[in-house]
């Protein structure tokens, strides 16, 4: 076992760090025919001090905490029709103390690992291996930058691009963080499948259409259900598209709609939820304003399945994708072209007052099983704003959390709190 304050951990931090300068200051040289030809080098460094009140609502520990995360990676590519990536990642809790969650801490871990056959022509093509993956807008299936410790995926991926379109067949296990120990996937947790994209399908307007399927069994951590029975496992049938365009003269329109079917532990899985979101671009004295109004909901048993949940409903990432009802408005000024400022406002309700109230990883937060805790659960006012000077990207933001009645009669009704800033930088 490994943790942070074992002198083999110190060793491979002070190694990977004086490998990172040595590249840094070699990668700040002007590149040549040889070395740097099909070699391409990127660092990241990024820290952010953020305290949260009323974690739950009161139900957990209040959290002041400064996170840093540090990443190296090299892309090579020896020939045109074949490239090759791999990246270290460094996450750390500093004055946390030994107790630190997964989700905070993650000390020298690979990150990414993969290979791409023909990666930028039309025709067929494949990637494997560890990666960051995003699909559509990441409401389902997505790595998360925002988090101290995102989740990457082991996968195999083959596709064939046309001029309108690409069409892919997937396979992703999700890489479970394991602090300690390094990382890998358990692949008796996955989702597989077909997700199509078709950029320019009618009049502009893209559209995403997809059909795959999660299982999860023990070996994946569900541990519903009897083995011989088959109420063990996990089966959900997840389909649905995305559309985004112009929808009129200056008005932009997104749409999600998704069905799901399948087993859980023995039960039959019927779900749906769905997006509509209109956005607008204005100029005003020169200075660029974007206005978006959204609508999403999901029913009760709904499967959010791998996605990035931040700024979903609101910018201290309270709730999950399952059994709410959610209006969000999101207003963003740029006051220069490397400064902006956003103001985000969250109004949310229950789809079901009997079933529970969920967070971001699926779990229940608190529930009423006779419903007489009410449907709303409250609003969350955000504002936030970044700046990026050459490399560097600095940010900060508050959010406030306003308690509906379900919040406050199921919980200890403490309203949450979230301010923060941050600063990173790129190589």
């Amino acid at each position: 076992m490994r943790t942070d304050d074992t002198p083999g951990s110190r060793v491979i931090c002070r190694a990977a760090a004086l490998l990172m300068i040595s590249i840094l200051q070699a990668a700040a040289q002007p590149p040549n025919s040889g070395t740097f030809k099909n070699l391409t080098v990127r660092a990241e460094v990024r820290s952010r001090y953020e305290a949260r009140q009323g974690v739950a609502f009161g139900l957990n520990p209040d959290v002041d905490v400064l996170l840093v995360r540090s990443r190296l990676g090299v892309t090579y590519t020896p020939a045109p029709w074949f490239r090759v990536t791999g990246a270290l990642q460094d996450a750390r809790a500093p004055f946390y103390g030994p107790n630190a969650p997964g989700s905070m801490r993650d000390s020298a871990d690979l990150y990414e690992s993969y290979f791409e056959l023909f990666p930028d022509r039309n025709g067929f093509g494949m990637t494997a291996g560890r990666a960051e993956l995003r699909y559509g807008e990441g409401r389902l299936l997505a790595t998360s930058s925002w988090g101290n410790v995102p989740r990457p995926f082991d996968h195999a991926r083959v596709y064939y691009r046309l001029p309108k379109a690409r069409l892919e067949l997937l396979f992703i296990s999700p890489v479970k963080i394991r602090t300690g120990e390094f990382n890998r996937p358990s692949l008796g947790e996955r989702v597989w499948g077909t997700y199509n994209v078709f950029p320019t399908l009618y009049r502009g307007m893209l559209l995403e259409a997809f059909a795959l399927r999660r299982e999860q069994n023990r070996p994946g951590g569900f541990t519903g259900g009897d083995r011989a029975l088959g109420t063990d496992r996990l089966t959900v049938n997840t389909f649905g598209f995305h559309t985004a365009g112009r929808l009129v003269r200056g008005v932009d329109c997104a749409a999600d709609g998704i069905l799901q079917t399948g087993r859980v532990a023995g039960a039959r899985q019927r779900a749906g939820a769905g997006v509509l979101g209109l956005s607008r671009r204005w100029m005003i004295a020169g200075r660029a304003l974007t206005l978006l109004g959204e609508y999403k909901y999901a029913s009760e048993s709904f499967d959010q399945l791998y996605p990035s949940t931040h700024d979903r409903f609101g910018h201290q990432d309270l709730f999950g994708w399952r059994n709410i009802h959610n209006v969000r408005s999101l207003g963003t000024l740029e006051i220069l072209r490397s400064f902006s400022v956003s103001l985000m406002y969250n109004d949310s309700w229950l789809a079901n007052p009997r079933e529970a109230l969920y967070n971001t990883s699926g779990q229940a937060i608190a529930r009423s099983p006779d419903g007489a805790a009410g449907r709303h659960i409250g609003r969350e006012l955000d504002i936030f704003g970044t700046y990026k000077f050459r490399r560097f990207l600095f940010g900060a933001g508050y959010g406030y959390f306003f308690k509906g009645e379900f919040v406050r009669a199921a919980t200890p009704g403490i309203n949450s709190s979230y301010a923060y800033c941050f600063q990173s930088v790129t190589y």
